[in-house]
């Protein structure tokens, strides 16, 4: 009997101790930064290669080039700070018109620590960090209801800096797409 109890712990979906997640952890990150171990799932965020990156050297998992802000977006911003209340304004827009392409990254966010990489110097003001920004509201707003939803999209609440900070080290192959 006392073996049959211990099969069934050890078939649980989760071992003991280990909190199941609930909610989504997204880091942001320059391409040209070492990657590392604890970066999780590498999704490059920018509809543009970066420069002088070979893929090899960016360890990119996954190329979401869909879910860069358009072109004209892109040039009209010009990673100006004076613009980045509307310029995420505008580009939350953008992302409304692709939910499918933005549940499926929410999605794994919920599953997998993501790493939104971006090839900006600006570390406060790219298109990662209004991404993340945004992929957080929407998370809030499955847990809270439309309102937060509402907030979470007019607001500049973006947490912290943009860094946050990386151990140096391996990290995964590439797999890109797109």
């Amino acid at each position: 009997m006392t073996g049959a109890r211990r099969s069934r712990s050890r078939n649980r979906a989760e071992p003991r101790g280990v909190p199941k997640r609930t909610g989504t952890d997204i880091r942001i990150k320059r391409v040209y930064e070492p990657s590392a171990p604890g970066d999780g799932v590498r999704v490059l965020v920018d509809r543009l290669w970066p420069r002088g990156l070979s893929k090899t050297e960016a360890r990119v998992d996954l190329w979401l080039k869909g879910l860069a802000p358009s072109d004209s977006l892109r040039r009209w911003f010009a990673h100006d700070p004076a613009k980045w209340s509307e310029f995420r304004r505008r580009y939350f827009e953008e992302l409304a018109a692709k939910q499918e392409e933005v549940t499926e990254l929410a999605r794994l966010a919920r599953r997998r620590r993501l790493t939104l990489l971006y090839a900006a110097r600006d570390e406060r003001h790219n298109n990662a960090v209004a991404l993340a920004s945004y992929l957080r509201g929407a998370a809030g707003a499955r847990r809270h209801g439309n309102a937060a939803r509402s907030r979470a999209l007019s607001g500049p609440h973006d947490r912290g800096s943009a860094r946050h900070g990386a151990a140096r080290g391996g990290g995964h192959g590439p797999r890109v797409s797109g």
